[in-house]
């Protein structure tokens, strides 16, 4: 028993346990709460740091999935409410003084994937009613404080380095925590983590179960650079043969050697012994590893599947990372396992982050519906153009992972005619094929379809005769008439000098006078124009040249970035289109009064506001407002910078006109309103 002792004595025991998960422990002394690991007390966020920086597969992973999370920026939902929207606009477009909201997000969508928990520095105004900038601040730097008797963090602690809080620089700083009850202090932390089992004060990332492949990876990358370096020498078995020293001297020896020679830095291990022959000189034998380059192939496999797995990825080639497996490379699987990837991992963090932004946005009184902008698959090899061609809105809204909108629109005449022909005055539609036809009689209230032949081809008319569909097109509908009496073409002697979309214009507000009026002080105030010009001077149009030079008209115009189901588009909205013609806001008005657009109104009534609801819900048409000034160079005094000084709202603040504010109903198609323009 005493040799197998002697035996124990003479072999040097190495500890190869390694502890990732990490620890909460409340320090004696302190007053903040240590969040770390067996190795890096207090510092388990900068274990995270480190492994990133050293497992280039999980470092890809971060990467992709961190740019994925922040998206390409918020999207405002319901602009509805313009002072919300204003002051909404103008927090995206400088969180702080340096930067962006989305350069904001962009850092904590970083360290949300990286930490499983993010931290923001809130800077309330002066008079604390709201805050007035954010800026990131690293979760390293963090450490929560002892909760009170409630339970409750009321202190965060910051320091710019945790393994050395001694240094003066370093020593942490005290910093309440984020408190709409309690603002106090002008300087808070606002610090959110995802939810992590046993975990109430820190977040930890949810890779967690990989974070110890991922140090594989860190140590299989050092070994074979160790390798490299070494030129590829192998482990060794060293042997001692000046004698046996004592216990305390063999684990000194076997410490400096192994400080010197072991660990992945130095590419191996080695057994260690002590004896008294062979002349008392070390014997250093390499031993050699079979089969190691297969052993190390297969154990980079494992931790590469390891990680992905960890990371929950659908797909390695969304990580940018290259398998043999043939599994998501092509694109229909690719785009699938993007999908799955979007729904599962990366849309439940940007919920979190959107949870945070939406607390900050209710303090300054702009909560509005806003989203992120998603990144589109890596297999897109379409522009939008082409893609709103080709796919119906549905098939878009689900690329994007929206759902299906409800849409009760009609036929399309436009989209799907190929032609038309005139008899006695009626414009009759043609088309390519008898389904297309057919579809068409249903909507104009006739069926079946006919023939007509024309340069020798053979289309096809809605309707079973031609005079039936002859005398369903001159039965003139309200809309028809409306448009015969009041709508205009382009004015002859007249110059198009600006055109907008209509934006923040009252029902009351006759931009056509105020432009004269303003025209006719400007002119008269530096002597260009005659306030007492005699009769004579009035042309034949029956109004003054000198001053009634504008004409302001409006053309009813698709928003073509909104894509609707199967190119439909309801018989009101086609009709208004096919006319092109520009109208008098007082003739739009007028239309409030007449059925041209029946069951579109407020409770499914025949009349309502058009010039705010233009085609009614879901409707993908606005007002564009149309300027025109009397032909250049031909009224006294007229030249085209004149002229356009003072058009527009902007473009004529220097110079003393202000026109009202106009209805943010009129600027915006119905379907980008709240509830679709749906009118309530």
């Amino acid at each position: 028993m005493k040799k197998k002792n002697n035996i124990l004595e003479n072999l040097g025991l190495v500890n190869l346990e390694a502890q990732t998960s990490p620890v909460i422990k409340e320090a004696y002394g302190k007053d903040w709460i240590e969040f770390g690991t067996e190795e890096y007390k207090n510092q388990y966020p900068q274990f995270l740091i480190d492994l990133y920086y050293n497992s280039s597969t999980h470092a890809a992973i971060i990467n992709q999935t961190a740019a994925m999370i922040a998206g390409q920026g918020l999207q405002i939902e319901d602009e509805t409410n313009l002072e919300a929207l204003v002051k909404l606009k103008k927090f995206i477009a400088a969180a702080n003084s340096k930067e962006t909201l989305q350069e904001v997000m962009t850092k904590i969508a970083f360290d949300l994937k990286l930490h499983g928990a993010f931290a923001l520095n809130i800077i309330f105004s002066k008079d604390r009613t709201e805050i007035s900038e954010i800026h990131h601040i690293g979760v390293e730097k963090i450490r929560s404080g002892v909760p009170n008797e409630m339970g409750v963090v009321d202190t965060y602690y910051v320091s710019s380095d945790w393994a050395n809080t001694r240094q003066k620089n370093n020593r942490p700083q005290p910093v309440a925590a984020f408190n709409l009850k309690d603002r106090t202090e002008p300087n808070q932390i606002l610090y959110s983590a995802l939810y992590s089992p046993n975990m109430q004060l820190y977040g930890t990332p949810d890779y967690s179960g990989c974070t110890n492949w991922a140090l594989i990876d860190q140590y299989v990358g050092e070994f074979h650079l160790s390798n490299i370096k070494n030129g590829f020498a192998g482990s060794y078995f060293i042997s001692f043969n000046n004698g046996v020293p004592t216990r305390e001297e063999r684990v000194q020896v076997e410490r400096q050697i192994a400080d010197k020679f072991s660990g992945a830095s130095n590419a191996g291990k080695f057994v260690l012994t002590f004896s008294d022959s062979k002349d008392r000189e070390p014997t250093i034998t390499p031993i050699s590893v079979s089969n190691a380059d297969k052993q190390y192939l297969a154990l980079q496999e494992l931790l590469v599947q390891n990680i992905l797995t960890g990371h929950r990825v659908t797909s390695p080639m969304l990580m940018g990372i290259k398998n043999d497996t043939g599994l998501g490379n092509n694109a229909d699987e690719l785009n699938q396992a993007f999908e799955v990837y979007l729904n599962s991992v990366v849309k439940p963090f940007q919920s979190h982050i959107l949870k945070v932004l939406t607390k900050i946005f209710d303090v300054n009184n702009m909560n509005l519906p806003v989203s992120i902008i998603q990144f589109t698959p890596v297999t897109t090899k379409f522009d939008n153009e082409t893609l709103k061609d080709v796919m119906t809105q549905d098939e878009l809204r689900g690329e994007l992972g929206l759902e299906p909108l409800t849409d009760e629109e009609t036929a399309n005449e436009e989209f799907a005619k190929v032609g038309s022909m005139i008899t006695d005055g009626v414009e009759m539609p043609l088309y390519d094929t008898i389904e297309e036809a057919e579809a068409e009689a249903e909507r104009i209230g006739c069926k079946g379809h006919h023939e007509h032949t024309q340069d020798g081809k053979t289309l096809y008319m809605p309707c079973e005769t031609h005079e039936e569909i002859k005398n369903l097109k001159e039965e003139k509908t309200e809309l028809d008439k409306f448009i015969q009496e009041f709508g205009e073409d382009e004015p002859e002697g007249y110059d198009l000098i600006d055109e907008e979309v209509v934006e923040f214009e009252p029902e009351d507000f006759d931009f056509e006078k105020e432009l004269n009026e303003k025209h006719k002080i400007e002119f008269a105030s530096t002597g260009r124009a005659y306030p007492d010009a005699p009769s004579s001077e009035i042309g034949e149009e029956g109004f003054d040249r000198e001053y009634n030079l504008y004409k302001v008209r409006y053309e009813y115009v698709e928003d073509e970035f909104l894509t609707r189901k199967s190119g439909k588009q309801r018989e009101f909205c086609s009709k208004m289109m096919l006319a092109k013609k520009i109208y008098r806001k007082e003739d739009i008005l007028r239309m409030e009064n007449i059925a041209v657009n029946k069951g579109w109104g407020k409770g499914g009534a025949d009349t309502y506001n058009i010039f705010y609801f233009k085609g009614g819900g879901n409707c993908h048409h606005y007002w564009l407002r149309k300027i025109y000034f009397y032909e250049l160079g031909v009224a006294r005094g007229k030249k085209l910078k004149d002229a356009t000084a003072i058009v527009g709202i902007t473009k004529a603040r220097n110079k003393g006109f202000y026109p009202k504010a106009n209805d943010p109903r009129v600027s915006k198609p119905p379907k980008r309103m709240a509830n679709n323009g749906f009118v309530k």
